[in-house]
């Protein structure tokens, strides 16, 4: 294995090189995009920025990003990322999610129940161990045994060398992996969190659209030893913020893209997986939303999960309008059909190679096609919205996984993920029974309806009941929703999971062998052939336009940059930024009704304020789904802003690169600044970010 400090030779998206002014790209720190910026922005992108970027960028185990801004372990994210824990630090009587937090000393930041987060350290490619480890003449699951297998044991030899958290991450679909090593912190106290109103003021009307008016951010504080973490590397905090046409740079988490996908996957996409995920989530926000109304305690237990819920339906929504528009399909056609003219029939018949991978890509989503609702209902979990199912089965499959050798057992259960998914399990946080029913109820009556009430499968969980009786049994006996009794199955074993009656471990034990079959099937004959295609779709596009983009994103650190600028919609210019007197003006405008309504302490303090103050801007910066939290930095490496969003137009990027109108969405440092020292007031944190 060697650490890779030389820039990968990648794949080309779609089968077609950049275009020469697009700000496109996800990019791996270990192969950044040096001459770009050079030759398009004149900027030097020098090891000491890079490795200052890459120790100062944090990714939160609640699915979004962040990073330190002080010395002293303090870090910035959004709002909405902190949703978790500040639902998990609140209780009846103490709304932290919407009415805010502030510790103005140490000893009142408050420790948060299952929060971790993650620092990447190095970067290693090990492409050359996990491909000697597959032979061409293995079948499909031998091959991805061999795979698990080979990248199981790296990951625990990393670990037993480094102590450090240890994961293999696939890229560009197959055509390269790398070892990426976290030194992660579990010990993360809450400093400071706004009031809900103002962190995501103009609620679900305004998500993924521009202008916006939110202070959607939060900061944590990571400890060890019971002591702040000393972070020399850390973002200084812009107190002056970006201006119009300033280049900034983006690191944070992406979650997935599917640029690199064939036109075949993206239509089944299109056809099968995004029509049944919107399915499911309008039905689970229809049951979210009349479990809130039954009081203002049941809103407050179920708001996290709203919130959640909504934000992806809206997402996966904006995905299926992408899909669903001719141009970009005929793009993608397009794009297929030119590289393949591209690759000549030459004596190794890469054009013939070529071909047969997109058949085999396409032969596969046939396959997926006959299983796939059973597999996320099942194995996926979808029949089984709840964290205390997700408990339940973790506790059965680590009594079956844990006694295997490490790399042997199901990824989730390797030794080097063991302590966080342990630290996870054992949660204190609450589970409020209720709320656990009505969201069983929900999920188990979706299953019905996808399977239909003849099924084995629905006779089987639902064992002779209806949706809403099974869902009072399971969540009215069930002992689980207390980590002392977790602790005791996970350290007795399978002989105290084989005796226990608990009704979901008597669940998750009784579809646990129809599951495992599911995920073996959709292992073979779908994720281990798609995996080979791409590979060798991947070589061959270098081989026939030797360029270089980014892989498609996969929750690991990766660094985008863009110009901070407006842009038209319908004839009309919208600025680039927006300001904080633009909050208080839409809120008047719309009668301070929800979800324009402002805070008391705003309307309090408006006199207070400088209302021309920056507040929210936008830039190309190449964001998606996991970038919620990034730092937004300048050309010195300082904080500009945080980001927490993109516009409509920008949700196909999901598929395709666009900076016409696609822009991400992030809060201004001044305006940060602005509110803390002027409303909360937070003199002490200001303090810290700035030295004032």
């Amino acid at each position: 294995m060697r650490v890779r400090n030389l820039a990968l030779a990648a794949v080309v998206l779609g089968g077609l090189a950049m275009s020469a002014t697009s700000d496109e790209g996800m990019w791996l720190l270990d192969a950044p995009p040096r001459d770009l910026l050079k030759k398009r922005y004149e900027f030097d992108l020098t090891d000491p920025w890079l490795q200052n970027a890459m120790l100062a960028s944090v990714r939160l185990n609640s699915g979004g990003s962040g990073g330190f801004v002080s010395s002293d372990g303090l870090l910035v994210t959004n709002h909405h990322v902190a949703a978790d824990a500040t639902q998990k630090l609140s209780k009846p009587g103490l709304d932290l999610y919407n009415d805010g937090f502030y510790a103005a000393t140490r000893d009142q930041e408050l420790k948060c129940p299952d929060l971790e987060i993650n620092v990447l350290q190095t970067i290693t490619d090990v492409t050359k161990e996990v491909n000697a480890a597959v032979t061409p003449e293995m079948k499909p699951g031998e091959a991805f045994a061999a795979r698990r297998a080979v990248t199981g044991k790296i990951e625990q030899d990393s670990l037993k060398a480094t102590g450090l958290r240890s994961d293999v991450v696939t890229l560009y679909n197959g055509g390269a992996y790398h070892l990426y090593r976290y030194k992660k912190f579990t010990d993360v106290r809450l400093v400071f969190s706004p009031e809900k109103a103002i962190a995501s003021f103009g609620g679900d009307v305004d998500n993924f659209e521009f202008p916006r008016m939110n202070l959607d951010v939060a900061f944590f504080r990571a400890y060890e030893n019971d002591k702040p973490v000393h972070t020399p590397n850390y973002f200084k905090w812009s107190e002056i913020g970006p201006q119009e046409n300033d280049l900034v740079f983006v690191t944070g988490h992406p979650g997935t893209t599917q640029r690199l996908e064939t036109l075949a996957r993206l239509k089944h996409r299109r056809d099968h997986t995004l029509p049944y995920t919107l399915y499911r989530l309008r039905t689970l926000e229809a049951a979210l939303s009349q479990y809130g109304m039954q009081s203002p305690e049941k809103a407050r237990q179920a708001a996290g999960d709203q919130h959640s819920v909504a934000n992806a339906r809206k997402a996966f929504s904006g995905q299926l309008q992408g899909l669903l528009d001719p141009k970009i399909m005929e793009q993608k056609a397009a794009q297929e059909t030119e590289l393949g003219d591209k690759l000549p029939p030459t004596a190794d018949h890469p054009r013939g190679a070529y071909e047969s991978a997109l058949r085999r890509v396409a032969d596969v989503q046939v396959k997926l096609r006959e299983f796939e609702k059973p597999y996320g209902l099942l194995e996926t979990g979808h029949a089984f919205y709840s964290p205390l199912f997700g408990i339940a089965r973790h506790l059965v499959r680590m009594g079956d996984e844990l006694p295997k050798p490490s790399a042997e057992r199901l990824r989730e259960y390797r030794d080097s993920n063991l302590d966080s998914l342990k630290f996870g399990l054992f949660s204190p946080a609450p589970i409020y029974p209720e709320l656990e029913r009505a969201k069983l109820t929900a999920s188990l009556t979706f299953l019905a309806e996808n399977l239909g009430g003849d099924s084995d499968l629905v006779k089987l969980v639902l064992a002779g009941k209806n949706p809403a009786a099974r869902a009072d049994e399971l969540v009215g006996t069930t002992k689980l929703t207390d980590p002392a009794e977790r602790k005791r199955l996970v350290e007795g074993g399978k002989k105290a999971i084989d005796a226990s009656t608990d009704p979901l471990i008597v669940l998750a034990k009784a579809i646990d062998a129809e599951a495992r079959k599911l995920r073996t099937r959709y292992e073979t004959e779908v994720e281990e052939p798609e995996r080979q295609a791409y590979a060798a779709l991947s070589n061959l596009r270098f081989k026939a336009l030797g360029s270089t983009v980014a892989p498609d994103a996969t929750f690991t650190l990766r660094l985008a940059f863009g110009t901070v600028k407006g842009y038209e919609v319908g004839g009309e210019a919208l600025p680039f930024r927006t300001t904080l007197g633009d909050a208080f003006k839409k809120s008047t405008e719309l009668g301070g009704k929800e979800p324009f309504d402002l805070p008391k302490r705003w309307l309090d303090g408006k006199s207070k304020l400088d209302l021309a103050t920056p507040y929210n801007f936008v830039s190309t910066a190449d964001t998606i789904g996991g970038n919620s939290g990034s730092p937004v930095l300048n050309r010195a490496g300082e904080l500009v802003g945080v980001n927490f969003d993109r516009n409509r137009h920008g949700l196909v990027r999901n598929f395709v690169y666009t900076d016409v109108q696609a822009r991400h969405i992030a809060v201004h440092s001044r305006a940060v600044l602005e509110a803390l020292r002027k409303l909360y007031p937070a003199d002490p944190l200001v303090k810290e970010l700035t030295g004032k």
